[in-house]
């Protein structure tokens, strides 16, 4: 449910963006980088790496680009990629931040452990919630940003009171999408973050999904980005960034202030590798469904 609102009232900035890398300009051209984006988020699925649909769908793009010799906006590729090494970081300092200071607040607190575990359970849903949403608003741009320019819907006007817009039809489509994805395929990766890289307790769990949330919301929201502009500060981008770089980067900045002996290396140097690894993927897959599309089923994949 949140996913879905979160698509639909506040997913428009980032998928301007993602807009601007590429202008996918044909139906069968828009299938092609979504399905590429899919076919390489899957299989990294299937391995358990928490990888990005964001470093996907910019890789399908950029595919789609080479194969049509169409220009890649390099402004907003730099933009882009500047934030997948932001992102983890900025989630980590932040998670480092909640941690201290809750940490203080529960010792302080003195709490029953029977209260301090409903507080705990409490906690938790309400920042899943606030996650969903954020990860909605963000990361939609990455499942119905390439079909924004050639929607195949037209708006519906409900009762000549409210106007439910093209885009708004796609969003809602993706934010399901988003929401079916997480309930079939996000078991394993979900263990390899959870469990895998760091043991973690309820309340660094809260922590890592309030961390994860802000920052997703931070690079969504139009309201803050205008509020910071209007103030003659510089302005946050707009940009859909990696929900697992986000989570990611919040957990194992939980383990550097415990040390950082009980963060499995390991694990974080493949969950990276597989971060460098799936844009090209993703780009290769692109282009050869491309080739395919037009080549074999005649379908205008570029104008």
């Amino acid at each position: 449910l949140f996913v879905i609102l979160g698509a639909i009232i506040s997913g428009a900035g980032t998928t301007e963006t993602l807009g601007k890398l590429g202008a996918i300009n044909a139906l069968p051209g828009a299938f092609s980088a979504c399905v590429a984006a899919g076919l390489s988020v899957y299989l990294m699925t299937k391995l358990g790496l928490p990888v990005s649909t964001t470093q996907a769908i910019v890789g399908a793009i950029v595919g789609w680009n080479l194969y049509t010799g169409s220009p890649t906006n390099i402004k907003v590729l730099i933009t882009i990629l500047g934030t997948w090494v932001l992102c983890p970081v900025i989630s980590a300092i932040v998670a480092m931040f909640f941690f201290i200071i809750i940490k203080k607040f529960i010792n302080q607190s003195k709490w029953h452990i029977l209260r301090l575990d409903a507080y705990t359970r409490t906690a938790l849903l309400l920042a899943g919630a606030f996650g969903a949403y954020s990860l909605g608003a963000n990361n939609i741009a990455n499942v119905m940003g390439v079909f924004v320019p050639i929607s195949p819907f037209t708006d519906i006007d409900i009762l000549n009171v409210f106007t439910f817009s093209s885009k708004e039809q796609l969003f809602l489509l993706g934010g399901i999408a988003i929401a079916v994805g997480v309930f079939t395929y996000s078991k394993r990766v979900m263990l390899t973050v959870g469990n895998d890289l760091l043991k973690m307790s309820p309340v660094a769990a809260f922590i890592v999904v309030l961390s994860h949330s802000i920052v997703l919301f931070l690079f969504a929201s139009q309201g803050i980005s205008n509020f910071l502009q209007s103030m003659n500060l510089p302005s946050i981008p707009l940009v859909p960034v990696s929900s697992s770089q986000a989570v990611v980067g919040a957990v194992i900045g939980i383990g550097l202030l415990k040390g950082g002996k009980e963060v499995k290396w390991s694990i974080a140097g493949k969950i990276t590798i597989g971060w460098f690894t799936l844009p090209v993927i993703a780009a290769l897959i692109s282009i050869a469904i491309l080739f395919v599309l037009q080549n074999i089923f005649n379908q205008t994949v570029y104008f």
